[in-house]
């Protein structure tokens, strides 16, 4: 990105509460992480990370999000720590990063989406919040259930969820579009990053293409003056050094699943 662009990204971020990098990333770096998942995918499962099944009516099953896999690939540890999220991160935070969590989607085609949600609802960084380094990994759109955001939501404090709808969401929490506001989608090509403020209510539909998946890869960034931060949370520099910072209350991972299984939508 050049100066220009980031100085741009910067008042969106700070207006809106997200910012897109277009071509942050290259399109042969977005097929090697396809690639690489799909490898690991073929190769699972891995305890703790992800544990595919008989779909049994639902994708999901068979493709479940990947969690925390740098711990696992030293291609996912790269990416999280790239120098390129690094220096975007660093603008918008004002101040060193620390990674905090990485995360695989593949979302086949008949997956349901994720109910509009705040990633700080999860992370509980305190003070202050998260910021997401969202990587598309192929063409993302509304079709294949792209993700869409509230733009405004991340000046709000963290709102009490509602239930989801499960044959939409593979997550419990929903957070309604505050009255006045709505969600809007955000369309990716191959390499483009969408950065979004922890208190961003955003989400994303069910993938209702035939034939295409939606993958992605995402990191999650704190601030080095942050204090505390959820236990399921392993910080980490930049650099990849292990920091440990104290835990809050009431923390877990990216949403919380519905656990009865449930037909495609």
């Amino acid at each position: 990105m050049t100066a220009m662009d980031i100085t741009a990204g910067l008042r969106r971020f700070r207006e809106d509460g997200f910012m897109v990098a277009r071509g942050l990333f290259g399109y042969d770096e977005a097929d090697r992480l396809c690639e690489r998942f799909t490898a690991l995918h073929a190769a699972g499962p891995v305890p703790g990370h992800f544990e595919p099944r008989a779909a049994d009516g639902d994708p999901l099953r068979a493709y479940p999000r990947v969690m925390q896999p740098h711990e696992i690939d030293a291609l996912a540890l790269r990416t999280l720590l790239d120098p390129r999220l690094r220096a975007v991160l660093e603008e918008l935070l004002g101040e060193e990063v620390l990674a905090a969590q990485s995360m695989f989607y593949f979302k086949p085609p008949g997956a349901r989406g994720q109910a509009l949600h705040q990633d700080n609802f999860y992370l509980r960084v305190e003070p202050g919040t998260c910021v997401a380094a969202w990587i598309a990994c192929e063409a993302i759109d509304r079709e294949n259930g792209g993700l869409e955001v509230v733009p405004g939501t991340h000046r709000m404090e963290l709102f009490c969820p509602e239930e989801a709808d499960p044959g939409a969401s593979f997550a419990r929490e929903y957070v309604a579009p505050p009255p006045g506001l709505r969600a809007v989608p955000v369309d990716m090509a191959p390499g483009d990053v969408l950065f979004f403020n922890g208190s961003l209510v955003h989400g994303s539909q069910p993938n209702r293409s035939a034939d295409r998946f939606r993958r992605s890869f995402i990191g999650h960034y704190v601030g080095r003056s942050a204090e505390r931060i959820g236990g399921y949370y392993r910080t980490l520099s930049m650099r990849g050094e292990p920091i440990a910072l104290p835990e809050s209350a009431g923390a877990g991972p990216c949403g919380t699943e519905f656990t009865a299984p449930h037909g495609p939508h």
